[in-house]
Protein backbone atom coordinates (compact mmCIF):
# COMPACT_ATOMS: atom_id res chain seq x y z
CA UNK A 1 0.00 0.00 0.00
CA UNK A 2 1.30 3.36 -0.80
CA UNK A 3 1.48 5.52 2.65
CA UNK A 4 2.69 8.50 4.01
CA UNK A 5 3.95 8.70 7.04
CA UNK A 6 3.14 11.82 9.81
CA UNK A 7 6.87 12.36 10.99
CA UNK A 8 8.15 14.60 14.35
CA UNK A 9 11.67 13.10 13.40
CA UNK A 10 11.13 11.71 17.45
CA UNK A 11 11.52 7.98 18.39
CA UNK A 12 8.20 6.95 17.32
CA UNK A 13 7.47 8.65 14.33
CA UNK A 14 10.80 6.97 12.83
CA UNK A 15 10.15 3.49 14.10
CA UNK A 16 6.77 4.25 12.45
CA UNK A 17 8.51 4.57 9.40
CA UNK A 18 10.70 1.06 10.15
CA UNK A 19 7.43 -1.03 10.42
CA UNK A 20 5.88 0.21 7.71
CA UNK A 21 8.39 -0.08 5.67
CA UNK A 22 9.52 -3.71 7.27
CA UNK A 23 5.75 -4.31 6.67
CA UNK A 24 6.20 -4.49 3.10
CA UNK A 25 4.08 -0.77 2.34
CA UNK A 26 5.55 1.83 0.17
CA UNK A 27 6.12 4.89 1.59
CA UNK A 28 5.35 7.87 -0.93
CA UNK A 29 6.55 10.46 1.35
CA UNK A 30 6.64 11.94 4.96
CA UNK A 31 4.64 14.74 6.28
CA UNK A 32 5.98 17.09 9.29
CA UNK A 33 3.97 19.73 10.49
CA UNK A 34 5.50 22.79 12.41
CA UNK A 35 3.63 24.39 14.33
CA UNK A 36 4.51 28.07 15.83
CA UNK A 37 2.73 27.31 18.49
CA UNK A 38 4.83 25.92 21.19
CA UNK A 39 1.98 24.78 23.57
CA UNK A 40 0.27 22.46 20.29
CA UNK A 41 -1.83 19.81 21.48
CA UNK A 42 -1.26 17.86 18.21
CA UNK A 43 2.53 18.01 16.92
CA UNK A 44 5.68 18.06 17.81
CA UNK A 45 7.69 21.17 18.29
CA UNK A 46 11.50 21.26 19.17
CA UNK A 47 13.52 20.84 16.07
CA UNK A 48 11.21 20.40 13.22
CA UNK A 49 13.21 22.21 10.74
CA UNK A 50 15.59 19.10 10.87
CA UNK A 51 13.47 16.72 9.97
CA UNK A 52 15.09 17.32 6.40
CA UNK A 53 18.51 15.87 7.28
CA UNK A 54 16.24 12.91 8.36
CA UNK A 55 14.02 12.36 5.02
CA UNK A 56 17.43 12.80 3.14
CA UNK A 57 19.14 9.75 5.25
CA UNK A 58 16.08 7.80 4.73
CA UNK A 59 16.06 8.75 1.08
CA UNK A 60 12.11 9.31 1.60
CA UNK A 61 10.64 12.77 0.26
CA UNK A 62 9.41 15.48 3.00
CA UNK A 63 6.58 17.33 2.98
CA UNK A 64 7.40 20.07 5.56
CA UNK A 65 3.99 22.11 6.67
CA UNK A 66 3.71 25.62 8.79
CA UNK A 67 0.86 25.87 11.06
CA UNK A 68 -0.15 27.75 13.83
CA UNK A 69 -0.60 25.49 16.08
CA UNK A 70 -3.53 26.55 17.63
CA UNK A 71 -5.88 23.72 18.49
CA UNK A 72 -8.59 23.93 15.77
CA UNK A 73 -6.52 25.63 13.25
CA UNK A 74 -3.67 22.98 13.14
CA UNK A 75 -6.39 20.09 12.58
CA UNK A 76 -7.24 21.65 9.50
CA UNK A 77 -4.08 22.55 8.78
CA UNK A 78 -3.10 18.90 8.77
CA UNK A 79 -6.56 17.44 6.62
CA UNK A 80 -5.40 20.10 4.31
CA UNK A 81 -1.97 18.55 3.58
CA UNK A 82 -3.42 15.15 3.62
CA UNK A 83 -5.93 15.94 1.12
CA UNK A 84 -3.31 18.21 -1.26
CA UNK A 85 -0.97 14.79 -0.45
CA UNK A 86 -3.44 12.15 -1.40
CA UNK A 87 -4.01 13.85 -4.68
CA UNK A 88 -0.66 14.53 -5.36
CA UNK A 89 1.20 11.54 -4.04
CA UNK A 90 -1.53 9.20 -4.93
CA UNK A 91 -1.17 7.58 -1.08
CA UNK A 92 -3.97 5.31 0.25
CA UNK A 93 -3.52 5.46 3.67
CA UNK A 94 -1.77 7.40 6.84
CA UNK A 95 0.64 6.03 9.76
CA UNK A 96 0.73 7.87 12.94
CA UNK A 97 3.54 7.03 15.79
CA UNK A 98 0.29 7.25 18.50
CA UNK A 99 1.15 5.19 21.39
CA UNK A 100 -1.51 5.76 24.22
CA UNK A 101 -2.38 9.49 23.16
CA UNK A 102 -6.24 9.19 22.70
CA UNK A 103 -6.23 12.93 21.83
CA UNK A 104 -4.28 12.25 18.94
CA UNK A 105 -5.06 9.22 17.59
CA UNK A 106 -8.71 10.00 17.22
CA UNK A 107 -8.14 12.57 15.46
CA UNK A 108 -5.84 11.15 12.84
CA UNK A 109 -8.53 8.43 12.63
CA UNK A 110 -10.77 10.46 12.01
CA UNK A 111 -9.37 13.05 9.71
CA UNK A 112 -8.25 9.48 7.22
CA UNK A 113 -11.95 8.84 7.77
CA UNK A 114 -13.02 12.13 5.94
CA UNK A 115 -10.45 11.88 3.29
CA UNK A 116 -11.06 8.30 2.58
CA UNK A 117 -7.83 6.96 3.42
CA UNK A 118 -6.45 4.04 5.46
CA UNK A 119 -4.85 5.06 8.66
CA UNK A 120 -2.04 2.74 10.59
CA UNK A 121 -1.21 3.15 14.22
CA UNK A 122 1.32 -0.14 14.46
CA UNK A 123 2.86 1.39 17.81
CA UNK A 124 -0.86 1.68 19.59
CA UNK A 125 -0.81 0.85 22.80
CA UNK A 126 3.11 -0.79 23.14
CA UNK A 127 4.36 -1.23 26.22
CA UNK A 128 6.76 1.03 27.35
CA UNK A 129 9.64 -0.89 28.35
CA UNK A 130 9.22 -3.55 25.28
CA UNK A 131 8.70 -0.50 23.21
CA UNK A 132 12.36 1.02 24.40
CA UNK A 133 14.16 -2.02 24.80
CA UNK A 134 12.69 -2.81 20.79
CA UNK A 135 14.12 0.70 19.75
CA UNK A 136 17.87 0.24 21.49
CA UNK A 137 17.95 -3.52 20.04
CA UNK A 138 17.39 -2.45 16.17
CA UNK A 139 19.79 0.08 16.35
CA UNK A 140 18.35 3.47 17.05
CA UNK A 141 20.16 5.95 18.66
CA UNK A 142 17.81 8.77 20.31
CA UNK A 143 18.74 11.80 21.87
CA UNK A 144 16.29 14.00 24.43
CA UNK A 145 15.61 17.49 22.35
CA UNK A 146 12.85 18.47 25.44
CA UNK A 147 12.56 17.80 29.01
CA UNK A 148 9.41 19.27 30.68
CA UNK A 149 8.94 17.33 34.22
CA UNK A 150 10.18 16.79 37.59
CA UNK A 151 12.88 13.87 37.49
CA UNK A 152 13.98 15.43 33.96
CA UNK A 153 16.42 17.54 34.91
CA UNK A 154 19.71 18.97 32.90
CA UNK A 155 21.39 15.82 32.91
CA UNK A 156 18.88 14.49 30.60
CA UNK A 157 18.89 17.10 27.97
CA UNK A 158 20.94 16.27 25.11
CA UNK A 159 21.46 12.68 26.54
CA UNK A 160 21.47 9.73 24.27
CA UNK A 161 19.39 7.29 25.64
CA UNK A 162 21.23 3.85 25.57
CA UNK A 163 20.53 0.38 27.48
CA UNK A 164 22.89 1.32 30.15
CA UNK A 165 20.44 4.23 31.15
CA UNK A 166 16.75 3.50 29.43
CA UNK A 167 16.18 1.86 32.87
CA UNK A 168 16.39 4.75 34.68
CA UNK A 169 14.56 6.56 32.37
CA UNK A 170 11.19 4.45 32.53
CA UNK A 171 11.48 3.84 36.24
CA UNK A 172 10.36 7.78 36.32
CA UNK A 173 7.20 6.40 35.83
CA UNK A 174 7.47 5.20 39.67
CA UNK A 175 8.90 7.60 41.13
CA UNK A 176 8.03 10.99 39.41
CA UNK A 177 5.03 9.72 37.31
CA UNK A 178 6.78 9.90 34.24
CA UNK A 179 5.35 8.81 31.07
CA UNK A 180 7.98 6.50 30.09
CA UNK A 181 7.82 7.22 25.95
CA UNK A 182 6.86 11.14 26.92
CA UNK A 183 3.51 10.91 25.30
CA UNK A 184 2.27 13.59 27.86
CA UNK A 185 4.97 16.00 26.54
CA UNK A 186 7.48 15.40 29.33
CA UNK A 187 10.13 14.81 26.85
CA UNK A 188 10.69 15.03 23.52
CA UNK A 189 13.33 13.26 20.99
CA UNK A 190 15.27 13.48 17.94
CA UNK A 191 16.59 10.08 15.83
CA UNK A 192 20.33 10.49 14.76
CA UNK A 193 20.56 6.91 13.45
CA UNK A 194 18.35 4.17 12.87
CA UNK A 195 18.23 1.28 10.32
CA UNK A 196 16.92 3.30 7.99
CA UNK A 197 19.13 5.87 7.57
CA UNK A 198 21.96 5.29 5.07
CA UNK A 199 24.32 8.16 6.83
CA UNK A 200 23.97 8.70 10.47
CA UNK A 201 23.50 12.53 11.81
CA UNK A 202 26.12 14.53 13.58
CA UNK A 203 25.06 17.51 15.36
CA UNK A 204 28.08 19.93 15.41
CA UNK A 205 26.02 23.26 17.00
CA UNK A 206 23.14 23.58 19.62
CA UNK A 207 21.83 26.24 22.36
CA UNK A 208 20.24 25.11 25.20
CA UNK A 209 17.03 26.74 26.85
CA UNK A 210 15.36 26.64 30.15
CA UNK A 211 12.39 28.13 31.04
CA UNK A 212 11.72 26.80 34.74
CA UNK A 213 11.57 22.80 34.45
CA UNK A 214 11.54 23.29 30.83
CA UNK A 215 14.19 22.78 28.65
CA UNK A 216 15.15 22.96 24.87
CA UNK A 217 17.76 21.69 23.05
CA UNK A 218 17.93 23.77 19.84
CA UNK A 219 19.98 21.82 17.16
CA UNK A 220 21.55 24.85 15.19
CA UNK A 221 23.43 22.76 12.81
CA UNK A 222 23.89 19.63 11.75
CA UNK A 223 25.57 17.20 8.95
CA UNK A 224 25.16 13.40 7.81
CA UNK A 225 28.27 11.18 8.09
CA UNK A 226 28.96 8.29 6.97
CA UNK A 227 27.95 4.77 9.48
CA UNK A 228 31.11 2.66 10.30
CA UNK A 229 32.06 0.01 7.73
CA UNK A 230 30.49 -2.74 10.61
CA UNK A 231 27.28 -1.25 10.96
CA UNK A 232 23.81 -2.91 8.55
CA UNK A 233 21.32 -1.12 7.90
CA UNK A 234 19.58 -4.19 6.94
CA UNK A 235 15.68 -4.34 9.15
CA UNK A 236 15.77 -6.35 11.92
CA UNK A 237 12.39 -8.05 12.40
CA UNK A 238 10.84 -7.05 15.07
CA UNK A 239 9.99 -9.50 18.10
CA UNK A 240 6.42 -10.28 18.36
CA UNK A 241 5.07 -7.40 16.91
CA UNK A 242 1.45 -7.42 15.65
CA UNK A 243 0.74 -6.92 11.92
CA UNK A 244 -0.08 -3.38 11.03
CA UNK A 245 -3.65 -2.95 11.18
CA UNK A 246 -5.88 -0.14 9.53
CA UNK A 247 -9.69 1.35 9.61
CA UNK A 248 -11.25 3.34 7.11
CA UNK A 249 -14.58 4.38 7.17
CA UNK A 250 -17.10 3.28 5.03
CA UNK A 251 -17.94 5.62 2.64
Amino acid sequence: MRLCVLFSGGKDSTYAVHLAKQAGHEVACLLSMAPHNKESFLFHVPNMHMTELQAKSMEIPLVLVQTSGKKTQEYMDLKQALQTIKKTQRIQGIVTGAVNSIYQATRMQTIAHELGLYCFNPLWQTKPSAHWHELLLQGFEIMLVSVAAHGLDKKWLGKTITSENVDALIALERSHGISPIGEGGEYESYVVDAPLYWKKIRVQQFKDEWKGLQGTRHIMRAQLVAKPKSVSTDIIPARKRPTMKARRKKR
